[in-house]
């Protein structure tokens, strides 16, 4: 069932003025090729300019609140931020997906939980509230959704580059490695379990949409259990 976009403006602590910008945020290209005699639009060009919205935000958090990095490693911090996992797993928390518009087919191959629909709807959405009620709105609401612990998300995004130099240290000799446990779900909406290996010794599973994903999330849970730090 999709959900009712005051839902949404409950979820997120923002009313807009003007709903048919949110309304149009939503809004899939396969929803919009579906309603064409309606004339109605998708959400692209909002996630056009949502992007480079989110861009300039990240950007300026990082340059205060990072005084001493430099310029090349806020690049690299910001590119982890603003990436597709990223905003897919930040959309998670709001269930954006569950608020999309979508068309029949995309509906039906499970285009709702999609990394790149739902990701790019949440810069549509950044996209909709500047246009609603500016930049500073906008801001607000990329540091109170994407910006958030900014540390755990950087440590989870090099979390292979982490643990690899933490078995170099610890693990003398020893190499990691990852093994599919197990796959779930028709092909179109396929989740992998990987299991990750240092040595012999097995360690964490990870979950995710590709293995490569799988493994990431596999690696910065090992990297807290190794550190005995809860998740």
């Amino acid at each position: 069932m999709i959900r009712d976009l005051i839902e949404l403006e409950e979820k997120i602590g923002y009313v807009f003025r003007n709903k048919k910008l949110l309304e149009n945020a939503m809004r899939h290209s396969s929803y919009a090729n579906e309603h064409k005699q309606k004339g109605m639009k998708d959400n692209e060009r909002l996630e056009f300019l949502g992007d480079a919205v989110l861009e300039l935000s990240s950007s300026d958090y990082l340059y205060r609140h990072y005084p001493n990095m430099r310029e090349g490693d806020m690049t690299k911090l910001r590119a982890s931020i603003v990436c597709e996992p990223t905003l897919a797993q930040c959309a998670s928390v709001i269930e954006l997906g569950s608020f999309l518009r979508l068309g029949k087919g995309e509906e039906q191959t499970g285009g709702r939980n999609r990394d790149s629909v739902v990701s790019d709807a949440m810069e549509a959405l950044i996209g909709a509230v500047y246009l609603d009620g500016g930049f500073t709105s906008a801001k607000e609401f990329v540091e109170r959704f994407i910006l958030n612990d900014v540390e755990k998300k950087k440590l989870f995004y090099d979390s292979k580059t982490i643990l690899q130099e933490i078995v170099q240290s610890s693990f003398k000799g020893e190499q990691i490695s990852y093994k599919l446990i197990r796959e779930e779900g028709p092909d179109h909406d396929k989740k992998f379990v990987m299991k990750l290996f240092i040595g012999e010794k097995g360690f964490e599973d990870g979950w995710g949409r590709t293995k490569k994903a799988a493994e990431q999330e596999a690696a910065y849970k090992t990297i807290m259990t190794l550190k005995g730090q809860p998740e």
